[in-house]
């Protein structure tokens, strides 16, 4: 049973949430704060599946608090964000700290649930209208931002590069395996070497990697093939 630690500014959201996941008998609460240092400590000391944050206020706090949970190794915890509409640019560098899933606040209580328990399982979740905003802020960035992503990307064999693309277009590990003619299994071990090789922690980051270096055009849809 994935479990949940929350992190809201206000304390009548917290308890909404709380009482939102202790309705879904195959998610459990296991905490809630306000504050974003103390979401650190306590999702070292609860080591919870997922990290839902609510960010109210963005601030670089709360990017930090991103960062120092999604890339302890110890964790093993997703962070699943939910933010303002309209802040594309704090949508950014969300994601590049490790966000696995970055939502609108509006999102209905069935579409978070449902996107909590696709973190858990080691998923990601961006809205389509929401990936066309950031892939505008990519073709928006400088050549010099560029540089080392391209670097990185030249570490990568062919096949490795047609599995990157794939995932940019939004293609499954089932769909990739067809269209490349390999087992799902190999899909996920070229997966995992990608990660590692562009430093990576998920697909959403592999995702922002393949645009910012180039890889992947801004106007491909998710009927493209890869």
């Amino acid at each position: 049973m994935p479990t949940v630690l929350i992190v809201n500014d206000h304390e009548l959201q917290r308890l909404g949430y709380r009482l939102l996941l202790d309705s879904e008998p195959d998610l459990s609460p296991v905490g809630a704060t306000a504050d974003s240092a103390e979401a650190v400590r306590m999702a070292n000391a609860l080591r919870p599946d997922v990290v839902l944050m609510h960010i109210l206020e963005p601030t670089t706090d709360s990017i930090d608090t991103v960062r120092r949970i999604a890339h302890d190794n110890r964790l093993h915890s997703h962070v699943l964000v939910l933010a303002p509409v309209g802040l594309d640019a704090y949508a950014w560098a969300v994601l590049r700290a490790g966000a696995d899933a970055l939502l609108p606040e509006d999102t209905t209580p069935h579409e978070l649930t449902a996107a909590i328990r696709v973190v858990a399982a080691g998923g990601a979740v961006i809205p389509p209208n929401l990936t066309r905003r950031l892939i505008d802020i990519v073709r928006r960035r400088s050549p010099a931002s560029t540089h080392l992503p391209a670097q990185r990307l030249g570490t990568l064999t062919e096949r490795e590069r047609q599995v990157l693309g794939a995932l940019a277009s939004g293609w499954s590990t089932t769909e990739i395996a067809e269209h490349l003619s390999i087992a799902p299994t190999t899909v996920k071990s070229y997966t995992c070497r990608v990660l590692a090789k562009i430093g990576a922690r998920s697909r959403v980051q592999a995702v922002a990697f393949a645009y910012e270096s180039g890889l992947t055009a801004p106007h491909t849809t998710r009927s493209s093939q890869p």
